[in-house]
């Protein structure tokens, strides 16, 4: 037996904004057996070495803004050596986005209908095949915060969900690399920090959100929690060796150039 299968998997949360944390994903991976490293985007690494998997955090801003976060080009690159290398990454949201801007797909800002509250998602038939959506079917929901949108994705990603406000909710890259643009790592209570004013100027009763949210709760923690331990199952798999390495430098080649 090896010294790397003795050892825990190590996952790199990179944390791109203070109030977008990783939230239920922390304790349910621990327990999965994970060790889980959350840095703030300022730290973000140029490589994922020392590291199983890669997971990339939400916040309120473009994946090109770097004058708000100087840090943005360093993890594009984390991304696109995550990619390459074959090391299973997922981005929530923002990085979900950095993701797909990084292999060459557009991101759009404040584009189409803001998508807010537990919203719902409709998995194509591509994810019933894809192991991180194993044993999810249909429509789930989950909770959402956003008015940014993937807009177009590169040859060879494969799109793996969408909902009529955002065409693309979740996409693969490769062998082993995500992006979901909703939030697994949220449950109801994430509403609890949402400024009432803000959404109301916005024509959005919070009131009503919280009461739809915690309404859709039981199933959503469900799903989310199988989310996370298809991921789990994955990074212990490849801990210790690529996920399809090779061919992912290879495709991340093709999709750049």
């Amino acid at each position: 037996m090896t010294s790397s299968s003795l050892r825990a998997p190590r996952v790199l949360a990179v944390q791109n904004s203070e109030g977008s944390g990783i939230g239920r994903l922390l304790p349910w991976w621990e327990e999965m057996g994970l060790q889980v490293e959350v840095v703030p985007g300022a730290a973000t690494p140029a490589t994922p070495e020392g590291f199983d998997a890669v997971v990339l955090l939400g916040g309120g801003f473009l994946p090109d803004d770097d004058r708000r976060a100087p840090w943005l080009p360093v993890e594009w690159e984390l991304t696109r050596r995550a990619v390459a290398d074959g090391v299973p990454l997922l981005g929530i949201c923002l990085g979900a986005q950095v993701l797909a801007a990084a292999v060459g797909g557009t991101v759009r800002g404040n584009h189409g209908r803001p998508e807010r509250g537990s919203c719902p998602v409709s998995l194509r038939r591509e994810a019933a095949t894809d192991p991180l959506f194993a044993g999810l079917s249909g429509e789930l929901r989950f909770i959402q915060n956003h008015r940014d949108q993937i807009t177009e994705l590169p040859p060879g990603v494969v799109r793996l969900a969408e909902s009529e406000a955002c065409p693309v909710q979740a996409f693969r890259v490769g062998e082993c690399a995500w992006g979901v643009q909703f939030h697994p790592e949220a449950g109801a209570d994430r509403l609890d920090r949402w400024d009432e004013a803000a959404l109301a100027e916005a024509g959005l009763d919070l009131r009503a959100l919280r009461a739809e949210a915690e309404q859709a709760e039981p199933q959503s923690a469900r799903n989310a929690k199988r989310l996370a331990a298809n991921f789990a199952d994955l990074v212990r798999d490849v801990a210790g060796g690529p996920c399809g390495g090779v061919a992912g430098a290879r495709e991340l080649n093709e999709i750049q150039h």
